[in-house]
């Protein structure tokens, strides 16, 4: 059972012995308000001291012998192989078929995808907004793992709820020109809760489902063994940051790496 006041969420998925994923909450570290407290983002305003600390304190809880590989994440599908040389690269994912060597992506509401091949042999870890979603950031991922689609597990980690992403019609658009399924992933936005009458024209806006868009784009390329997408960010404050409900906080990280067999 997940307990609710750790700092740590163990994905529960059928991943193989040699794979070790993780993915951090908002509690458990040393920032102060609004990163309160387990501020892992060295680029959202919060003292370097804390950050630092923040991330000695994710070092120990996971095993000081496992080597991050940390990203200047843009919103792309640029996919990087995952070094133990210290150095941040500007990339949307990684992946890697060394041990101890954690492939990590922030998030404070954009959807974290952790994934591994059957036989436990490589890992990787990919950031996807609705941009990178849009563009095939999980797509490129995929191929930089090199196995056959159906070898891979995924778990999506948190990221903002079906009920709390609201986007444009613009954003609906692009997904549904791509896939037609898309549509379903979508539902329209009630501007008058006492009528239930939608917005017309183009101020219509919709409640975007994140995590069934990213399931199916991975559906399209062969990739059905998904698992998790439970969490809604913007809804557990206490719990998530998120940037839609609090513009100013912190980051979490979501991490999966090969331990020694």
């Amino acid at each position: 059972m997940e307990h609710l006041n750790s700092p740590l969420i163990v994905p529960d998925w059928p991943a193989p012995e040699t794979v070790r994923a993780v993915s951090s909450t908002r509690l458990g570290g040393f920032s102060d308000a609004p990163y309160n407290s387990f501020n892992l983002g060295q680029h959202v305003g919060d003292d370097a001291d804390k950050v630092i600390r923040n991330r000695s304190c994710l070092s120990e809880l996971i095993g000081s012998d496992v080597a991050f590989q940390w990203l200047e994440q843009v919103h792309g599908t640029e996919v990087v192989s995952a070094q133990i040389n210290g150095l941040t690269a500007k990339a949307d994912a990684s992946f890697t078929r060394d041990t101890l060597v954690a492939c990590l992506v922030m998030t404070a509401d954009c959807l974290p995808v952790l994934f591994c091949d059957r036989s436990g042999t490589r890992v990787a870890a990919a950031h996807a907004g609705w941009r990178g979603l849009a563009d095939g950031v999980l797509e490129a991922t995929v191929k930089a793992l090199k196995c056959p689609a159906e070898d891979i597990l995924c778990w999506f980690g948190p990221a903002i709820g079906p009920g709390a992403f609201e986007v444009g019609g613009e954003v609906r658009q692009r997904f549904c020109d791509q896939y037609s399924e898309a549509f379903a992933a979508f539902k329209p936005l009630v501007s008058d809760q006492l009528t239930g009458q939608a917005a017309k024209g183009t101020s219509q806006k919709w409640l975007a489902d994140l995590y069934s868009l990213a399931r199916l784009r991975l559906a399209h390329i062969g990739v059905t063994s998904v698992y998790g997408g439970d969490y809604c960010t913007f809804s557990d404050a206490e719990r998530f940051f998120s940037y839609r409900r609090d513009g100013v906080t912190g980051r979490m990280a979501s991490l999966v790496w090969l331990d020694r067999s």
